[in-house]
């Protein structure tokens, strides 16, 4: 079994906490993402999951088994970089033999399983090939073969598609969700692009400044966040500060907002942009309907933003589908935002 727990784990240098009491319990082929900006703590979690990093306190086990103080080596995980890491003066194949010579086995097993990980990442035709030979994501595929070629019990991911162009990112994120779903090794992922981590998790970890935000699957983070910070790190959101009063939600702008959630003082109020409808008038028996400006449209391919502000302090985001023919207001225009009583949701004012 690869069920991995990490229990109150936690990395300080001086003062500077990177890591602080991070309990997560990871299901046997689960794929896991950390996500979260730069620095939050992410990458240094799966490095001691890896063991390149020793934890300053905390226990982390891999199938039932304390590995908290073992090395890299004696851990039955495969960690794929962010650089590739791959050796430019070895062949594919050597490179992904690399790790089985260092784990000690034996020659006769070595070559048919080199050629069973670069078959699992179609390869297999490019094994004499050098790393200066191939493209990006051929490189990162090799560095997934790498990981994969001692059969680890768990993969980890660091950035791993970071280093790709945006068209090639999708088609590899693809193939290694595929790959591990076909496997059914666990695996846990690190990245700050909330579109990877919403299209590939089974679940979700959001962090800030070393700490666990918010745990649960996408729909859970996307629909209830926490925090304002988790509102606006996985999808987008306009947000709006205020408080209940009189069974409302007052915004700081002065807006009376019909709300099926009925809280109490100050709160920050997020509403997705595509559950936002924009018309010229008024629409009938909407729970909530604003006249405001056009102050900005962004042109997003399959769909459109159209920035409204509606007073001095609050702005919204309208998203409308690209269709043929579509008739869009221009900058400066009058318009009318409306949105259902259980459209937003409510956050703790705190940022973090």
């Amino acid at each position: 079994m690869a069920r991995v727990e990490l229990e109150s784990i936690s990395k300080i240098y001086g003062d500077f906490r990177a890591a602080e009491d991070i309990n997560l319990d990871i299901a046997d082929g689960e794929f896991l993402i950390l996500l979260g900006p730069s620095g939050c703590g992410k990458t240094t979690t799966l490095r001691m999951v890896a063991g390149f990093i020793e934890p300053t306190a905390g226990t982390i086990r891999i199938g039932g088994k304390d590995v908290t103080d073992l090395p890299p080596w004696e851990r039955s995980t495969g960690l794929v970089f962010q650089n590739y890491a791959l050796f430019p003066h070895l062949t594919v194949a050597q490179n992904v033999a690399f790790g089985l010579e260092m784990r000690k086995v034996p020659k006769a097993q070595i070559r048919p399983r080199v050629e069973e990980a670069l078959q699992l990442v179609r390869l297999g035709h490019l094994a004499e090939r050098y790393p200066r030979q191939m493209s990006g994501g051929q490189q990162q595929r090799v560095a997934l073969a790498r990981a994969l070629a001692f059969e680890p019990d768990v993969l980890l991911l660091d950035e791993p598609l970071s280093n790709l162009d945006a068209k090639l990112r999708q088609e590899v994120r693809v193939e290694i969700r595929n790959l591990q779903q076909r496997l059914g090794i666990t695996a846990i992922m690190v990245t700050h692009d909330q579109e990877e981590a919403l299209t590939m998790a089974d679940r979700l970890v959001v962090m800030s400044e070393g700490r666990i935000c918010q745990v649960g699957s996408q729909r859970d983070l996307y629909d209830h966040p926490k925090t304002e910070f988790v509102a606006s790190f996985v999808g987008r959101s306009s947000f709006l500060r205020g408080r209940f009063s009189g069974g409302k939600f007052i915004s700081t702008g002065g807006l009376e907002i019909v709300s099926d959630r009925k809280l109490v003082g100050s709160a920050v109020m997020a509403v997705r942009p595509e559950r936002v409808r924009i018309a010229n008038e008024p629409v009938a028996g909407a729970a909530n309907c604003f006249p405001g400006v056009v102050e900005f449209v962004s042109y997003m391919g399959g769909s459109i933003d159209i920035h409204v502000r509606l007073n001095n302090e609050d702005v919204v985001i309208a998203q409308v589908t690209n269709n043929e023919g579509l008739e869009l207001p221009g900058v400066g225009d009058t318009v009318h935002v409306a949105w259902s009583s259980g459209a937003a949701v409510f956050a703790d004012m705190p940022k973090s």
